[in-house]
């Protein structure tokens, strides 16, 4: 890798590590994960599969700062494990990661060849997941902790792409502080939209805030109290946001605020930033929450307004909740499958997210999409090919909207091709080559 020992070693040691080298498809439930690796520390976590949950905890030790740390299990799915850590110069400026793992199956399951190459192919899944990654991640941002301790405060950071983008940041050097209606541990603070309130603690000395709370768009059909918190939840977080950080003495220098590509009209031409606004509900509660955080541009505040994608996540939205169907065959086109299916993997739109804290260049409507274009009929054709699934069980538009009203229409049957204009100028470059480059990535069944 063409980074030094000493910033390898780093991005080991850094909060959120743990969390960004676990697979994208792995229910993974961190309950005591310690801030930087010690000798003596213990890791606790759950891999959850379904109904199944088994606790692993994992003694560390000994580490040998910059070169080696081992952890070996405690308790656990294996009868041993121990992985050896090592780093190693590979010339200036450069090192190499061996990772050296010890283990052996329980049970006596590793004298019956099925089981041990079961185990060893998932070993092997796992550990080329994990080094694409960190290459990924420290070849984008090769400097020393490039948040340089900046703090960075996140709503929503228990959703889907919250809970990624935390651990991503901390990975970056940012110190994350987070809000709540009922706040518990230390840099998590207290806030109500509903009544105008945030801690001003929680904005003292930021560098930025990242707003991503609301009400859960696809939660179960539009009622029309659940059309008024979608609506109601977004103007009213971000109006208490921005009020509060043009309260503050020395205020963030960046808001970055979640929106959504459902602003714009359907149909099949592609859209830019500078398309104009849709008819639906969506598109008015996508104008709304975009207004008010606009608002803080009158501070001096740059500001970004992510209209984002169908952002693919294996362990949560659209893709979480499809994955279950087709990798048992019964997946399928929407509706006659025609309508543009504006996509974007996870890890692009972290990085996304971190570059916005940084780019002065980037302001305003971004479209946080990838620039591939698909129909949801060809999308579902590659996810079936890369879990190697037929996908011939159709879902009609009749049926959708029999079972979700207009939330269906506005999400599953909506006709929206998206183009990310203004990342193209600025010449940003997505980790991905395409769509079945992401899904292989992220459902560990990449061949490279």
């Amino acid at each position: 890798m063409s980074v030094s020992c000493q910033r390898l070693w780093d991005w080991h040691m850094s909060p959120g590590a743990f969390e960004r080298l676990a697979p994208a498809w792995q229910n993974l439930i961190p309950v005591g994960i310690p801030d930087s690796p010690r000798d003596g520390a213990k890791a606790e976590f759950f891999l959850k599969a379904g109904l199944i949950k088994l606790k692993w905890v994992a003694r560390l030790g000994p580490v040998d700062p910059p070169y080696r740390f081992v952890d070996t299990q405690e308790t656990g799915p294996f009868a041993y494990w121990q992985h050896e850590h090592r780093i190693e110069e590979s010339g200036p400026g450069a090192s190499t990661l061996v990772d050296d793992v010890t283990y052996s199956l329980p049970f006596g399951l590793g004298s019956i060849p099925v089981f041990r190459n079961l185990a060893r192919g998932e070993l092997v899944k796992l550990f080329k997941f994990r080094h694409r990654r960190m290459c990924e991640d420290l070849e984008r941002f090769p400097d020393e902790l490039p948040g340089c301790g900046k703090v960075v405060l996140v709503t929503g950071s228990s959703g889907l792409i919250g809970r990624r983008l935390v651990p991503f940041l901390r990975t970056l050097g940012y110190t994350v502080r987070g809000l709540s209606r009922t706040p518990e541990g230390e840099g998590n603070f207290r806030w109500d939209p509903s009544a105008g309130f945030v801690d001003p603690k929680a904005l003292e000395g930021c560098h930025a805030v990242i707003h991503l709370a609301g009400e859960n768009i696809a939660g179960g059909r539009w009622t029309k109290e659940r059309r008024e918190r979608i609506l109601q939840s977004r103007i009213d977080g971000t109006r208490t946001l921005v009020e509060g950080m043009a309260a503050c003495s020395d205020p963030p220098s960046v808001l970055v605020s979640a929106s959504g590509i459902n602003y714009y009209k359907t149909g099949s031409s592609a859209r830019s930033e500078d398309s104009s606004r849709g008819d639906g509900f969506l598109s008015e509660v996508c104008e709304a929450w975009e207004s008010e955080a606009l608002k803080a541009q009158t501070t001096g505040i740059r500001v970004v307004c992510m209209r984002t994608g169908i952002v693919l996540d294996p362990l949560g939205g659209a893709l979480g909740k499809m994955l279950p169907a087709f990798q048992i065959g019964l997946g399928g086109p929407v509706g006659d499958g025609t309508q543009g299916f504006s996509w974007i993997a996870m890890d692009d739109l972290l990085d996304l997210y971190a570059a916005a804290l940084r780019d002065p260049q980037l302001e305003g409507r971004v479209n946080a999409v990838h620039p591939q274009q698909v129909s949801q009929r060809q999308f579902r054709k590659v996810l079936g090919s890369v879990l190697h699934r037929p996908t011939v069980f159709p879902l009609p538009a009749i049926v959708v909207k029999a079972l979700f009203g207009q939330m269906g229409e506005e999400t599953l049957l909506a006709d929206l091709t998206v183009q990310p204009t203004k990342l193209m100028d600025l010449g940003h470059n997505f980790r991905f080559k395409g769509l079945e480059d992401a899904l292989s990535f992220m459902l560990g069944k990449t061949t490279s």
